[in-house]
């Protein structure tokens, strides 16, 4: 049973609501109470990007379990409770529907009971067997001649996640490389020279006829290759932040107020 002490601890703590497996469903909101009893009654549950949608869970069943409240509901249930104002109060048609979406019966009306006041809000209405929906002012929770028109406004944030991974990578490949190297090699060449008074004597020795032979012995350069390992380069990885503009398309809700004169509408 929820007690104004007691739940007013938890929404001092900033407590999450939990399904009773223990599932996240989001951040406890505000706090809706019983318009005769004063005891508390519905909770609503920040969910969606940045906590900016609330869902209404009804109080019925619930527990709390140290700054949490544990609802018998799932995470998708609540996710897709009828849309309500969270405006302070609840109209009769307003909690209908989502005692409806809950597999509730309900009976009152209910005011907010804000986190910052902690008290129940003093301008309530009578139960739905007896009056109908009156007009108020939707951001104070009377009857007034204004209203509050608002919008749903789209925030943006990002997260950081792995998108890959890179590694270097050895491999060894063969080319063809072709150099020109000059060589030298000797070829015999025939010279022949007159008998003169200087050789005179050298041409003359021995005998007069002979059979004889001379021999060279000619040389030629031939290519001789060699390899060896040179290092070239040191390579590595580095990681470079760039920017890229992403356009994200969401939609968003927002309020129009016409005016309906009787003769014309605009």
């Amino acid at each position: 049973m929820f007690s104004r002490e007691n739940i007013d601890g938890v929404l001092n703590a900033g407590g999450n609501v939990l399904t009773t497996d223990g599932d996240k469903i989001g951040s406890i909101g505000q706090v809706y109470a019983d318009d005769n009893s004063g005891e508390p009654s519905f909770v609503t549950v920040k969910t969606g990007l940045f906590g900016t949608s609330e869902s209404f869970v009804p109080l019925e069943g619930a527990r709390i379990e140290g700054n949490d409240i544990l609802v018998p509901y799932t995470k998708d249930q609540v996710k897709d409770a009828p849309r309500v104002a969270e405006d302070g109060h609840l109209e009769p048609g307003e909690e209908d529907r989502l005692y409806g979406h809950y597999g509730l019966g309900g009976g009152t009306t209910y005011t907010d009971t804000t986190r910052d006041t902690g008290r129940t809000d003093t301008d309530t209405y009578a139960s739905r067997e007896t009056t109908g929906t009156m007009g108020r002012d939707t951001s104070a929770g009377g009857t007034d001649d204004a209203m509050t028109r608002s919008e749903e406004r789209l925030r943006v944030g990002t997260e950081k996640q792995a998108a890959g991974r890179a590694r270097l990578r050895k491999y060894v490949t063969t080319e063809n490389v072709t150099q020109t190297v000059p060589v030298e090699r000797e070829e015999v060449r025939l010279e022949r020279e007159p008998i003169t008074e200087e050789n005179r004597g050298a041409a003359m020795s021995g005998p007069d006829i002979t059979e004889d032979e001379h021999e060279v012995t000619l040389h030629e350069e031939r290519p001789v290759v060699e390899k060896e390992t040179v290092p070239v380069e040191r390579v590595r990885l580095d990681k470079d932040t760039v920017t890229d503009d992403v356009t994200v398309q969401e939609e968003v809700r927002k309020e129009n107020i016409d005016t309906d004169t009787g003769e014309t509408r605009r």
